[in-house]
Parts: C-alpha cells; sequence; structure tokens
C-alpha cells in the first residue's frame, strides 16, 4: 500500500501506523512525500507525521471511522460491488431536483434510511436527488457546510460505503445524484490542512472562514485537491453532479478560474464514463458567464441557483418585503423574473445599495435551478419556518410551470409543518457558545427580529427531522397530490419544458394580485388575493385547478382567493 501526501515545507516525515512510524521519501515532484507499506489494507487506520508534530489525518482521507479528530483508514475502492451497470445518466434539461438533508430526511438520519424513502420520491415523479454536504464534520450533527476531510464521508450517516449503496440504489430506482460540495472554505474545527501546505490564502475569504489559496504561491497543487475531489465523487461514487457552494466565495485571479478548469475536467470524464455529468453553481453574483461554456469565454457550469426567482415567488405568495425581498414587492419583479430569468440584470438593488447581475438574454431556462424553498431560505430564517399550504400550492404551481428547472426542498410536498432550523454539534466549547452569536451577525441588515434556538442544542436538530406520519393526515396528503399532479403535467406536456425563456408572456395586475402566464397555448392563471376575482379570459380547457370552485363564466374565469388553474383558453 503506497501512502503519499504533500507537505512542502516539511523536512522529514512520517507515517504512523501499525503501531510505529516510518519514514516517507520525497519524490521528485516537489513536496511529495510516499512509502510503501505492503501489510496495511483495507480499515488499517494510519496518520502523518510532520516534523515530529501529529499524527495528523491525511488530507485526502478517503474514510475517518473514528470521525474528524480519529485517524484515517484505509478505504479500497474496489471492495464495493456496484449494480448500476446499465445506468446512462440523467441530463438536467427537462428535470426537477429534490433537495435533502441526510440527516433530518428520516428519523434514524442515515444513507440506509434515506434509501427506504427513494419510493416517495419515484412516485413524485423527481428525476434528481440533491443531498446536502457530507464531508466529516465535528460533532454527529451539522448541516455539512463545516465539512474537513473533504474526501471522507461522514460516518454518522453510514461512511463511504453508505453513500455508495444510496447512489446505487437511486439509480436502480431511475433517480440521479447531486451532490452538494464546499470549495470556498473549512469548517473551523477539526481542519488540519494548515500544517501540510499552504492551503489557505490568510485571509477571511468571507464570512464563513479562511480563503482557500486558488492562485498563491503552491496554489497549483491546492487547486489539485479541490478539482481531484470532485472528480473522486463522479467517477467513484457514481454521482451525477455537483453543486458547488457559494462560488462568489472563490477568490481565483488566475487566467483560468477553477470552475473554468474544473468544468473542461468533467467535461472529459463524461466523456469517459458515458454519461452526463452536471456542474451546479451557487452564485450570488447574477453573472452569466457562469453558464456560458467555455467555448464562449463562460465559465462552462451546467446551470447555476437562481435566487431571484425564489425571492419573486416568495413575495408573491407571503407578502414579505423585508431585506432583500424589497427588491420584489411588486408583481412587476415576479413577472421580470419569469420572462427574463432574473430581477437583477444591471440595474440597481436596494438591498446592496448598488447596481447588480447582467443580462441573461438567450440563457435556456433549463441553465437556472429555481425554487419556492430550499435549505438556505427556510434555514436562514430564525425560526426555520417553512411556508404554509396555500401558499405553497400557488407558489409551486408557478414554479413547476416555468421554464427553469424547478428544486423542491424535502418535505415541501406534503407542506411539512416541521421546521429547518440551524444546528451544529461543535467541539470545543468556545465555539459551540459563540456559535449562536455567529450566526445572528451573519444575518444582520436581513430586517428579521432574530430570536433563534440554540445551534447547539440537540433538540435543535431533532426538530428539524421531517415528521413522516403528517402524510396520513388529509390536509397534506391533499397537497402531496397537488404536486404529483403538477409533476405528472410538467412531464406530460412539452410547454412545459420549454427552456425558451423568451417565449414565456406575463400579464399582471400589482393593484388586483392576479398573474397570468402564458406558455405557447396554455395559460397558468394565479389569483393571489384572499378575495375571489374574475380574469377577462376564456377558461376554455381547465387541466388542472387548485381549488374546485374555478368556473368559467360570461366575464371570464372566476378565481376563488389564493387560487389558481392551468388552462388552455
Amino acid at each position: 500500500m503506497i501512502f503519499e501526501v504533500w507537505a512542502p515545507k516539511a523536512t522529514a516525515v512520517e507515517v504512523d501506523i501499525l503501531g510505529g512510524r516510518r519514514s516517507l521519501s520525497a519524490g521528485s515532484r516537489g513536496g511529495w512525500w510516499s512509502a510503501d507499506v505492503p501489510e496495511a489494507g483495507h480499515g488499517t487506520r494510519y496518520g502523518f507525521v510532520l516534523d515530529g508534530d501529529g499524527p495528523f489525518p491525511d488530507p485526502r482521507s478517503r474514510w475517518q471511522p473514528e470521525g474528524v479528530f480519529g485517524p484515517s483508514a484505509v478505504y479500497e475502492d474496489a471492495r464495493f460491488t456496484w449494480s448500476d451497470h446499465d445506468w446512462k445518466g440523467r441530463d438536467l434539461r427537462g428535470s426537477v431536483i429534490y433537495e435533502l438533508h441526510i440527516g433530518t430526511f428520516t428519523p434514524p438520519g442515515t444513507f440506509e434510511a434515506a434509501t427506504e424513502r427513494l419510493p416517495h420520491l419515484v412516485e413524485l415523479c423527481v428525476d434528481f436527488v440533491e443531498i446536502m454536504p457530507v464531508a466529516p464534520v465535528p460533532g454527529v450533527r451539522n448541516w455539512g457546510y463545516d465539512g474537513v476531510d473533504l474526501y471522507a464521508v461522514n460516518e454518522t450517516y453510514g461512511g463511504p460505503d453508505g453513500l455508495k449503496t444510496f447512489v446505487d440504489a437511486c439509480h436502480r430506482a431511475g433517480l440521479g445524484v447531486i451532490l452538494d460540495v464546499v470549495y470556498n472554505h473549512l469548517g473551523p474545527s477539526g481542519n488540519f490542512l494548515h500544517p501540510f501546505g499552504p492551503y489557505f490564502s490568510g485571509y477571511a475569504g468571507s464570512f464563513w472562514g479562511e480563503a482557500v489559496n486558488l492562485d498563491g504561491p503552491g496554489s497549483d497543487v491546492v487547486r489539485r485537491y479541490f478539482i481531484d475531489n470532485a472528480l473522486q465523487w463522479l467517477r467513484e461514487y457514481h454521482i451525477d453532479g455537483l453543486r458547488l457552494d457559494a462560488v462568489h466565495a472563490l477568490h481565483d485571479s488566475r487566467a483560468t478560474h477553477l470552475l473554468a478548469e474544473l468544468s473542461d475536467e468533467v467535461d472529459a470524464l463524461a466523456c469517459s464514463v458515458g454519461r452526463p455529468l452536471t456542474l451546479i453553481a451557487e452564485s450570488d453574483l447574477n453573472d452569466p458567464r457562469m453558464v456560458r461554456s467555455l467555448d464562449a469565454g463562460g465559465l462552462g457550469m451546467t446551470a447555476q441557483w437562481n435566487d431571484d426567482v425564489h425571492h419573486a415567488l416568495h413575495t408573491a405568495v407571503s407578502g414579505e418585503s423585508h431585506g432583500y425581498y424589497a427588491d420584489f414587492a411588486d408583481l412587476s419583479a415576479l413577472a421580470k423574473v419569469l420572462t427574463s430569468g432574473v430581477r437583477h440584470d444591471g440595474g440597481h438593488s436596494s438591498f446592496r445599495d448598488r447596481s447588480h447581475g447582467g443580462s441573461f438574454a438567450g440563457v435556456p431556462g433549463y441553465r437556472l435551478v429555481a425554487c419556492l424553498q430550499n435549505h438556505d431560505q427556510i434555514g436562514n430564517r430564525p425560526m426555520g419556518d417553512r411556508l404554509p399550504m396555500p401558499e405553497l400550492k400557488l407558489g409551486a404551481g408557478l414554479l413547476l410551470t416555468s421554464p427553469f428547472t424547478p428544486m423542491l426542498f424535502m418535505g415541501e410536498e406534503w407542506g411539512a409543518t416541521t421546521p429547518f432550523l440551524f444546528f451544529s454539534d461543535h467541539v470545543e466549547p468556545e465555539l459551540r457558545d459563540s456559535e449562536g452569536g455567529r450566526r445572528q451577525r451573519e444575518f444582520e441588515g436581513f430586517g428579521y427580529a432574530w430570536e433563534a434556538p440554540d445551534p447547539s442544542e440537540e433538540e435543535t436538530f431533532l426538530r428539524s427531522k421531517l415528521d413522516w406520519g403528517e402524510l396520513k393526515e388529509e390536509d397534506h396528503w391533499s397537497l402531496l397530490c397537488w404536486y404529483r399532479d403538477l409533476m405528472a403535467l410538467r412531464k406530460a406536456l412539452p410547454e412545459l419544458t420549454d427552456p425558451h425563456v423568451d417565449r414565456v408572456r406575463v400579464e399582471f395586475d400589482p393593484e388586483g394580485r392576479w398573474l397570468v402566464m402564458r406558455r405557447d397555448s396554455l395559460a397558468v392563471s394565479v389569483n393571489f388575493s384572499p378575495e375571489s376575482l374574475t380574469l377577462p379570459l376564456p377558461l376554455g380547457v381547465a387541466l388542472l385547478a387548485s381549488d374546485e370552485n374555478v368556473s368559467d363564466g360570461p366575464e371570464g374565469v372566476r378565481l376563488p382567493g389564493q387560487s389558481m388553474v392551468i388552462h388552455r383558453p
């Protein structure tokens, strides 16, 4: 077994293994050290010692069976037997994504338990399961964005074999898998990369931590660290795509941006494995270059999260206008995102107090991943509260008939009443005690009266687990049927998956609180007001209505308060 590590400033490197220490030899590649330990095998614990300090976990550890503060363990990838040999992958075009957090999706909070719920997702008609980060974290509960040991898998969820088993089961069920990965920072606890080399730039790259070194001295190997990590998930774990967290916090001044380099290598891997591979960026920039192809001067991402659609939908159904919702308070904002892709395309943003974004003209709608709810938009509220059912019904109706790639958040489809709170389990007392205050400071200026549960309390985590028993209640089951019907209609009608945003037509009345979105010969008529109203257009053929009292009369379509209908006038 060959052990290899990059430690460019060390004068002596050892591997602590099998009850002793063995010296590594400096290789021909700058800063790399290696040693052969023939008797080591699957499960053998080890760590690296640098100039007498350590042992530290392997920066590329594939297995941390005892957590982030324990030793690394040898993981033999070939020991796992796959059964997805006929899997040809999933294309993002025309697809629907379902985001979930492994630890709160089911009561046990494991890959195995999540696998048992896959039939529910199949019946819902989703195409991709997007799982929040699974890298090891301190303690036993975390959203995943405090991950370290980026090549390993959280043992609490089931470790590397557990993830493979989950992906294998998803593929057998016809579901693609997208993994959320974090490359803009590492967690504050259990991060042992500093002794090994210049992995960090030495300054705060974002609110969440120190910037990773993508363009300074020694950054060639650091960039390789992240690119190889991405390729590992797609190749060894058969993952179908990656969601890249907060790429606007990647500080890279090189001529070729890390994302462009990653896109190029993922395209090459897709050719090799014979299935489409997807890269979805979370970006706060509203920059269309993010999703333009490399040969057109873009960064080559398959798609990006589109917060503008979320904000416009949320404001329309909820009436909230605090913080960044202020720019979306009028129905004209919803009309604009439905016909242009974004609200901020170079104009003024009152929340930022500056101009923001660029035009997405010509960008296909499927390259914009849109949602009514996601982990951030729920979990970044102090009480982690979700939208109530009437608002979900209207928002989902518009989302699932829009030209974008829709994404649902776990439990949304039945109107889950359980919150999704922010939770963590830091080991160090100073981190545990300061987590709530840090979280509050992060959202200063968002317009919230911040009274949130303690993120470090186990009860905060337990409250965030889905209650699947709610599906036995009539109102929750009724909403699930609405979501299923919308999904089935989207799959059946090509007008609803047409990615040409410029073909969408919208009429609206901000005073009357109604909007009509036209998709070719289809019309999606929505009454946001609590009062009944009549729209001056014929109902024609009603394909799906949220309220049985939707009717057609001599003056037009009669819509009860907070209702909608999808029809052919």
